[in-house]
């Protein structure tokens, strides 16, 4: 069995080039959410880096629409302890296909994470910018949940309501696999090739 890295987060472009394809992953340190909503937003309006209230540079944009709700009394002192996040599962990334690529080159971000992979495209900005796709386990946003230390902040809370807003959120632990890296290899492709390879034979 293949012993899981630590992940610590901000990521190096040296550290992304030393994770591989099958790698077992345990992350820490803080990451963002971004949905269907933002991924438009951030490709069609071009926010400059500055215009962002979080560091995208070296950090992880999970997609996925995280329940919220608020807390009372709040949770902890700092950060935005007067939300609670209840679910966290992944999305399907390959909803963002179109808008992805444009999203690592233009601010700096080491690594998504999401569900069911992504395409060539995608793949591509990874190998050239230095990033990897990490995939998470789909049906345990409960779980996942739990892996969230807390909510730090959140961005356009108020004009895309909370699955579709950016939260910034710190993680303890959080588990996933590298199955894009930034070397070009996909498992997703090679699982791909290989269903096919199986049909073809099947119908001949």
């Amino acid at each position: 069995m293949n012993k899981q890295k630590i992940i610590n987060l901000p990521l190096t472009k040296k550290d992304v080039m030393g994770l591989n394809a099958g790698d077992m992953v345990l992350i820490n340190g803080m990451i963002v959410t971004g949905r269907d909503r933002m991924h438009k937003f951030l490709f069609y309006e071009r926010p400059l880096k500055k215009d962002i209230p979080f560091n995208l540079s070296g950090t992880l944009l999970y997609h996925c629409g995280p329940i919220v709700i608020p807390s009372h009394p709040p949770l902890e002192k700092g950060g935005r302890g007067d939300f609670r996040v209840i679910a966290s599962g992944p999305t399907t990334s390959i909803r963002v296909e179109t808008y992805e690529h444009r999203i690592i080159s233009s601010y700096g971000i080491r690594g998504i994470m999401g569900k069911g992979g992504m395409c060539e495209r995608t793949l591509n900005a990874m190998k050239k910018n230095g990033c990897v796709y990490f995939h998470t386990i789909g049906g345990a946003a409960a779980y996942l949940a739990d892996r969230v230390k807390k909510v730090v902040d959140v961005w356009k809370l108020k004009e895309f309501g909370a699955p579709e807003a950016m939260w910034l959120l710190e993680v303890e632990n959080f588990p996933a696999i590298v199955t894009m890296d930034a070397h070009g290899k996909s498992l997703h492709n090679d699982i791909a090739k290989k269903s096919y390879a199986n049909l073809k034979r099947l119908l001949i």
